[in-house]
């Protein structure tokens, strides 16, 4: 073959490479675009999913009690479901064993003062004491840092939380289970006023809220409801 025969077919050899190249780099560009759109579309699925999912917390309060939290706790377990407890300081000694399973099975724990006193009520050194004794309670059993607080009878003021830095919580659905003490009536409040969002209040000292909020985690999960820790419900 003649040098300008070897030239012309160097040429050609050197133009297919290059075509096959950009066509290769092309079906590359082509299948990226198509993974791009394909995860996309996968989050704005996920996106939908989450607005539609309707949230609700179980939060108890008054704890711990032997027997009723730790059969309100194998029950959880069972059915999957974190829930929040808010404990009185003085019921945590002898129960620290209980709190540190709270904490392990990953439900949110939060004061409920020493004594179950009305802050409000109360010097602000007072106060901050109530609350500084439980969170340490708490953190002694479980290791954990205490961020939430409901302080009894939703008393508090703008004054308690500077002292102690700490986000209050409240509740929107209250079948005052501590009063009635039925399963039944306690069952049919909670169902009648739920919603997406609520924050429900129990209490975990009574067998007969134990066993409310059993059917009241099935009958809100058969209706498409999700449990979550109250933090959940405050930071969305």
């Amino acid at each position: 073959m003649s040098k300008r025969g070897v030239t012309i077919f160097l040429t050609l050899l050197l133009t297919v490479c290059l075509i096959g190249m950009e066509r290769v780099k092309a079906d590359q560009e082509e299948k990226s675009l198509a993974a791009e759109a394909e995860q996309s579309q996968r989050s704005e699925m996920a996106e939908a999913e989450q607005d539609d999912e309707k949230l609700v917390a179980l939060t108890f309060d008054d704890g711990p009690q032997e027997g009723s939290t730790e059969r309100l706790l194998e029950g959880l377990k069972e059915r999957e479901v974190k829930a929040t407890f808010f404990l009185i300081g003085q019921s945590i000694e002898g129960e620290e064993v209980l709190v540190k399973q709270m904490a392990q099975d990953g439900h949110l724990i939060g004061s409920h003062t020493f004594h179950h006193v009305q802050l409000t009520g109360l010097s602000l050194e007072e106060a901050c004491g109530e609350i500084t004794m439980t969170n340490k309670a708490i953190t002694g059993a479980t290791g954990q840092t205490v961020e939430y607080i409901r302080p009894p009878y939703g008393s508090w003021n703008s004054k308690l939380e500077c002292a102690v830095n700490m986000r209050e919580v409240g509740w929107t659905v209250d079948p005052r289970d501590w009063d009635v003490k039925n399963t039944d009536v306690i069952v049919k409040r909670v169902l009648n006023d739920v919603k997406d969002g609520s924050i429900i209040l129990l209490h975990d000292v009574y067998d007969t809220s134990v066993e409310a909020a059993f059917q009241i985690i099935d009958e809100l999960k058969a209706q498409g409801y999700t449990f979550v820790t109250v933090d959940r419900l405050l930071i969305d």
